[in-house]
């Protein structure tokens, strides 16, 4: 496979390896950019074990929350260009979506598609954004949504105007502006950090033995006996953890405290166990291909052309 400057380009953005060791990465795994970010990895050479995404499309994210705020949900709808995102009209109708699945009772995209449009219930959802189309003349497309459902208490952050939006689920007996400030700084932590799991118990052990013998292919380039290699390897895979695990992570707002132990002073200072049991993050984009043509294959699908 031809190897392209750009592919070479995109692969140091994410890995920070230099440049002729990501030609040499990329041309090993013959152009697959997840391979070559594996093989910078096992030589050594890239420590960034997140794949911060190759994002592509433009629009925004955006949350509803519920009145008793026990009920969230969060959307992300895209546009071609960062000019129809920064549009009143656009911003209006995310808004509008993101209202919509705060009451939707759709499972998936289809379901959600389909249902009457809140603010005009003689169309659906999917007539809805045909007609907004060709009000601002983009492709626009509703990408994805999910509703938080709690006992206690639902936060949310939006970050950056719409590029980034966290919805944190949280359990506690007591439900004041004690709790509602801790939900929002977790909040703006998952926004700032991206944490992979929640807690350590979250972590798939797939994805454990996947890391340690990535660590042990790079620890095994050091001449030590194996029992110190094992314990070099658990003590990488722990501060690897501390970085990918929210409760772990060294709080944002004070580096003394990790978030776990964050929530357990907020718990002391509320008379009750305050915790987050869980939290969705969208940022406008992810996981999306720069390529037009998918984009608007994508787009032109959910109309039904």
């Amino acid at each position: 496979m031809n190897i392209t400057a750009a592919m070479v380009k995109e692969l140091r953005e994410i890995s920070g390896a230099g440049m002729m060791d990501c030609k040499k990465a990329l041309t090993a795994s013959d152009g697959d950019m997840d391979a070559a970010i594996e093989y910078l990895r096992k030589a050594g050479i890239a420590t960034a074990a997140k794949k911060a995404g190759r994002i592509a499309a433009e629009g925004l994210v955006a949350v509803a929350v519920s009145e008793d705020q026990k009920t969230g949900a969060i959307v992300e709808v895209n546009s071609e260009t960062d000019f129809v995102a920064k549009n009143a009209i656009f911003q209006e109708f995310v808004s509008d979506v993101a209202h919509q699945a705060l009451d939707t009772k759709a499972t998936d995209m289809d379901g959600f598609m389909a249902e009457a449009w809140e603010k005009d219930p003689s169309i659906s959802v999917k007539d809805a954004l045909v007609a907004k189309v060709a009000v601002i003349s983009e492709n626009l497309q509703i990408r994805r949504f999910e509703q938080v459902k709690s006992d206690s208490y639902v936060g949310a952050y939006v970050h950056g105007g719409g590029r980034i939006a966290v919805l944190v689920n949280v359990s506690s007996e007591i439900v004041n502006d004690a709790v509602k400030e801790a939900a929002k700084n977790v909040a703006m932590q998952v926004a700032a950090l991206n944490p992979r799991y929640n807690t350590r118990n979250d972590v798939p052990q797939d994805f454990l033995e996947h890391e340690r013998a990535i660590l042990m292919e790079q620890a095994s380039k050091e001449d030590k006996p194996e029992a110190i290699l094992k314990k070099m390897v658990e003590g990488r895979l722990n501060k690897e953890l501390k970085e990918y695990c929210l409760q772990d992570q060294v709080y944002f707002r004070d580096d003394e405290l990790t978030v776990g132990k964050y929530l357990k002073q907020v718990s002391k200072e509320v008379g009750c166990e305050v915790t987050v049991t869980g939290y969705v993050r969208y940022e406008t984009g992810e996981g999306i291909e720069k390529k037009q043509e998918d984009f608007a294959a994508e787009v032109a699908k959910q109309m039904g052309q």
